[in-house]
């Protein structure tokens, strides 16, 4: 006998409400995949926002016209009627008027008559509409259909409820009856919550607004498609590094953003000094409830500047009593932590007052820093390798809709680079191998003089990754001219344990180093920097109380958002952007 062949099972989706706002979340409709036929019939509550709407009138129904019987034909003749009191009365209006105008009365002074034996006939309502809505709740690439019947919720006749008004709306789904790439849609029974938006200055209301003019408006860009996808990878980028660290052992520490203390000697540097002392309020009389912190780029103190209103401020009198900065590193704090907790971690904003104009650097950036004890150059370089391919393989993995998203409308070649620097080693070579390989170059001319001892520039370094290697490049045995004051003096003398990591139609994303774990050495470092001794008596303590080898690095969290969109401002993956003349917000 022939077994009866039995229907395949319908796995159907969990819809599960968010716990804080009793909606779901677009995302578990839209990418449930095959299982969708499951959700028909259920009954959801959804929010968000109107990417684009059409309204369909309907025409009113007209009934059929039906042929004439026989007796609608041939009606009878008509024999004497009886009237009704109302016709009698209307029957004797004209004689009434004849009354009232013998009288010399005009009718028009009394409209309540005419009004009540001339009533105006009412205007027909408008005939019912269809609302279509394509919704999106910022959790997807997607957007939902939300079809709202007029004859079924009362909506404003005329309303068509425009692109950027915020919609919660209950009803049930169904298979979409469009022909389109949607293959579900929302039937609206009732509408919880209209947001209206004023088209007329709405910023949105054109179409592909270009991310240059967008970022005149950063608290309503996430509203895009391509911003909002740039937000959820570098969601996935943020959830990804913790997770690489705590994988292996570190511990998550919070560094300073403000310090005293220079950890580079190559930035420039915001000042941090309290508003209400010298006077960079409103006003001497202002009622200044609270200390201010506000930041002023920092100029040495030797260099006889003026900060604020033209006076050279007292720093005894300032609210740290010494000159305070926001932070450019935070890796010397790290190591004291290092230094009793053995591999640590950091994250969060450093801040630079370059006024250079590049697109891959604002005032204000994220930076992960990672500091290991009992660490040296090479185990840094191994880390900040593995840690790279880490976050390039996991946003592959774990972000498919907005890097397929990416890929058609920002580089199509971005997947396939990612997956290309995760399948390779990377090329390693030292500083002066880098001058030697750029020396020998013939068909370039560098804008830039090379010679041994000065920095390679972003154009060396792009010949190097994108042009010499094809891959990326990790550049060690720096100058130690070009090298921070902690940074461990190599055996020649001359060059230091630091090191780049340089990436392909990117740059520099991670900068690490040895740093200096002798005291001697470090403090001959700080006097050829000219650094007081004072101010960096806690960290020359660390090398007194049992000192320690430890490396680590710093990689550029921005950056690496940059990176995996396939964008090349910097200023369009950063939330909020702080540069030389804007902070709108």
């Amino acid at each position: 006998m022939m077994e009866s062949q039995q229907e395949p099972k319908v796995t159907i989706p969990p819809l599960i409400p968010l716990e804080y706002s009793n909606r779901v979340m677009l995302k578990t409709i839209l990418e449930c995949g095959d299982n969708e036929i499951g959700l028909f019939g259920k009954t959801v509550v959804v929010g968000g926002w109107v990417k684009s709407s059409k309204e369909v009138k309907r025409e009113p129904v007209v009934a059929a016209s039906k042929p004439p019987t026989a007796a609608e034909a041939f009606p009878p003749s008509p024999g004497p009627k009886e009237l009704s009191c109302v016709e009698v009365v209307q029957s004797r209006i004209p004689f009434f008027k004849k009354i009232i105008r013998v009288f010399g009365v005009s009718s028009d002074s009394y409209p309540g008559v005419r009004e009540k034996f001339e009533p105006v006939p009412k205007p027909p309502p408008p005939p019912p509409s269809k609302f279509f809505l394509q919704i999106n709740d910022g959790s997807s690439i997607s957007s939902l259909m939300v079809v709202i019947d007029s004859a079924i919720v009362p909506v404003s006749a005329g309303h068509v409820l425009p692109t950027g008004t915020c919609i919660l709306a209950q009803g049930v789904l169904e298979k979409s009856s469009s022909h389109g790439k949607q293959t579900i849609e929302l039937k609206v029974e009732k509408i919880l919550h209209i947001g209206t938006v004023d088209p007329d200055t709405y910023p949105l209301s054109r179409k592909r607004l270009p991310l240059d003019s967008l970022r005149d408006y950063p608290h309503i860009r996430p509203r895009t498609t391509t911003v909002a996808s740039i937000t959820r990878i570098r969601d996935t980028l943020d959830f990804a590094a913790h997770t690489f660290f705590h994988n292996h052992g570190f511990l998550h520490v919070q560094v300073p953003i403000i310090t005293t203390i220079d950890s580079e000697g190559f930035s420039e540097k915001f000042q941090v000094i309290t508003s209400k002392k010298w006077g960079l309020g409103s006003g001497a009389d202002a009622d200044v409830r609270h200390e201010t912190v506000k930041a002023e780029q920092h100029i040495e103190a030797r260099d006889k500047s003026k900060l604020g209103t033209g006076v050279k401020p007292e720093v005894k009198e300032d609210f740290f009593c010494r000159q305070s900065y926001l932070s450019v590193s935070g890796r010397l704090h790290l190591e004291s932590y290092a230094c009793a907790l053995g591999n640590v971690y950091s994250f969060g904003p450093r801040f630079r007052a370059e006024k250079t104009g590049s697109i891959k650097q604002v005032a204000e950036m994220w930076v992960v820093e990672v500091e290991m004890a009992f660490s040296q150059l090479e185990d840094s370089m191994k880390c900040a390798e593995d840690c790279f391919k880490f976050l390039c393989k996991w946003i592959l993995d774990h972000c498919p809709q907005d890097m397929k998203f990416v890929t058609k409308r920002i580089d199509k070649t971005i997947v396939h680079r990612l997956e290309y620097m995760i399948s390779i080693s990377y090329e390693r070579i030292s500083y002066r191998e880098a001058v030697d390989i750029l020396r020998k170059v013939t068909d370039k001319t560098f804008e830039t003089k090379l010679r041994w001892g000065v920095p390679l520039t972003a154009e060396h370094l792009s010949y190097l990754a994108d042009d010499h290697y094809k891959r990326p490049v990790i550049i060690y045995d720096y100058p130690k001219a070009v090298k921070p004051f902690y940074v461990r003096l190599n055996d020649d003398g001359k060059t230091v344990a630091a090191f780049d990591m340089v990436v392909p139609k990117m740059g520099t994303v991670i900068t690490g180093s040895q740093s200096e774990e002798r005291l001697d050495m470090l403090s001959a470092r700080m006097k050829e920097f000219d650094l007081s001794r004072d101010q960096y008596e806690w960290y020359q303590d660390l090398r007194k109380h049992g000192t320690v080898k430890h490396s680590g690095f710093s990689l550029g969290f921005d950056l690496m958002v940059l990176l995996t969109t396939g964008l090349t401002d910097v200023r369009d993956v950063v939330p909020f952007p702080r540069t030389h003349g804007k902070a709108n917000n």
